[in-house]
């Protein structure tokens, strides 16, 4: 039997205003009705932006030690309840347990670094050009902040920008994505049980289109932080910018590996497949291109399909997955979509390409782990983003021919490259247009003390995580104290 579950607003539960409701439908079995969830609207948004600016002025004035504590002790909690918040993930997301038990490691992480950065958040002092002045910088709140969190990785990304909201003294308002409300209502508790006062976060469930855009668009919110598609990034931005709201956008990747001749071809198969197909390439860092040298793609090709092929679909409950099923029917549509797209446009269906519908995948939303070769740059499904487990291999001759390969598309979120060259990796590394770089690894994300975020239209030159997230949830105050006795300006000075 389902559970029914309701918003946190202001300290209290609370069912939304009109009392309308949405079902949280588990991936694996569109059957099963895992919970039920508010359908909110412009009033549940409004009361949770009207306590979270009623709760501004007190949380704002406590000491970040103090809310450090309340951080370190929401990442203790979350870590003696990893198992049931992993288990929580897999039902929603249909990630397998070890997928899930590593995103949950990724918010415990990010708990305990941000609550570090109470005792760091650090300005800067200076001399000034003046004598007898002091001149430092010292951070502040912003104020009220929207967030809005994608449901690929629905606790680790909430982490992430709920965790410096509040080191720097904001409060938040918290809307997730409807397909994984129920790890939003976890990491809420947790918070709550760890002493975090009413009003500080508040929680409103319901769709993008209604209580998104309600959120966006709402006149008291200080700033407003998304990670989800360019397209829906885009529009926020313009809204934003109307009146001049803060925003910072995580948006979309079209993420590349660039496989060179010497280097160690078994470890880039491992990675690329890894890095492809792992939680059904529904990462914004998920690398959605191999670009491999002709010198070995013959046997990169071989390699690689030797190995798609012992991947095992199925369920997240069952140990022996290997790729988990799509989060909906929508978003099956889509890649289903690319995969017509790619074979209107000449590319070679490798491998996979369908849709599984027998048996154990009947009742869920199952693709196959899918690779298209004879791909060229210009190709619809070289440029756009599938964000799905599908895999186009591109021919290079040179370096120079991937490195411009690989910049080709409008997106620059992760990249890496795989030789054993030295100086051939540093001046790719230099050269690739990615906000994240690896070499000889797969297109991950990043660990939580280093920024994370990318260049073109996957963001808005805003970074997440570690100590430059707190340049997004922070505004710098310059302070002068002038003890000269008498009145100097270096604006006035001739000299």
């Amino acid at each position: 039997m389902s559970q029914n579950f309701r918003n946190f607003i202001d300290g209290k539960w609370m069912d939304s205003t009109s009392g309308e409701t949405f079902d949280n439908v588990n991936p694996a079995n569109k059957d099963e009705i895992l919970s039920t969830f508010p359908r909110s609207g412009p009033q549940d948004v409004d009361l949770a932006v009207q306590a979270a600016r009623k709760a501004l002025k007190g949380w704002s004035k406590v000491t970040p030690p103090s809310r450090g504590r309340i951080l370190f002790e929401a990442g203790r909690i979350m870590s003696e309840k990893k198992t049931e918040l992993a288990r929580t993930l897999v039902k929603e997301v249909g990630k397998t347990m070890n997928e899930a038990l590593g995103e949950v490691k990724a918010a415990v992480d990010m708990c305990y670094f941000m609550a570090g950065e109470g005792r760091r958040l650090y300005g800067e002092t200076t001399y000034s050009e003046l004598p007898n002045r002091l001149a430092m910088t010292k951070r502040y709140p912003v104020g009220v902040c929207g967030i809005i969190t994608p449901w690929n990785f629905p606790l680790s990304l909430i982490s992430w920008k709920v965790c410096p909201a509040l080191i720097c003294g904001n409060t938040v308002v918290l809307k997730p994505a409807e397909d994984t409300p129920e790890t939003a209502n976890n990491f809420v508790e947790i918070m709550s049980e760890a002493g975090l006062p009413g009003g500080v976060l508040n929680l409103v469930h319901g769709l993008g289109e209604e209580a998104g855009e309600a959120l966006v668009r709402h006149e008291n919110i200080d700033l407003i932080s998304f990670t989800g598609s360019s397209e829906v990034g885009r529009k926020i931005a313009t809204l934003c910018g109307e009146r001049l709201t803060k925003v910072s956008l995580e948006l979309g990747g079209k993420n590349a590996s660039i496989v060179m001749e010497d280097c160690d071809l078994e470890l880039a198969v491992d990675s690329i497949v890894r890095g492809a197909f792992t939680v059904a390439g529904q990462r914004c860092t998920a690398t959605s291109r191999a670009i491999v040298h002709a010198a070995i793609y013959d046997e990169f090709i071989e390699k690689l399909v030797e190995k798609t092929k012992k991947l095992r679909v199925g369920p997240g409950d069952d140990e022996s997955t290997d790729v988990c099923p799509m989060i909906n029917e929508k978003q099956l549509n889509r890649v289903m979509k690319y995969v017509e797209i790619g074979k209107k446009e000449g590319a070679k269906l490798l491998l996979g390409g369908s849709r599984l519908t027998t048996g154990v995948y009947s009742k869920g939303f199952y693709f196959e782990p899918t690779i298209f070769t004879e791909v060229r740059p210009d190709m619809v499904i070289a440029r756009e983003e599938i964000f799905g487990p599908v895999l186009v291999v591109l021919k290079v001759n040179s370096l120079e021919e991937a490195i411009k390969v690989h910049n080709s598309t409008e997106y620059g979120l992760s990249a890496s490259i795989f030789t054993k060259d030295v100086a051939r990796a540093m001046g790719a590394i230099d050269r690739m247009e990615a906000g994240v770089c690896y070499v000889n690894a797969p297109t991950f994300g990043s660990e939580v003390h280093l920024p994370f975020g990318g260049v073109k239209m996957s963001g808005n030159g805003h970074r997440e995580v570690g100590k430059a997230a707190l340049d997004v949830f922070s505004e710098w105050k310059t302070i002068y104290v002038d003890y000269s006795g008498g009145v100097q300006n270096v604006q006035f000075q001739k000299d």
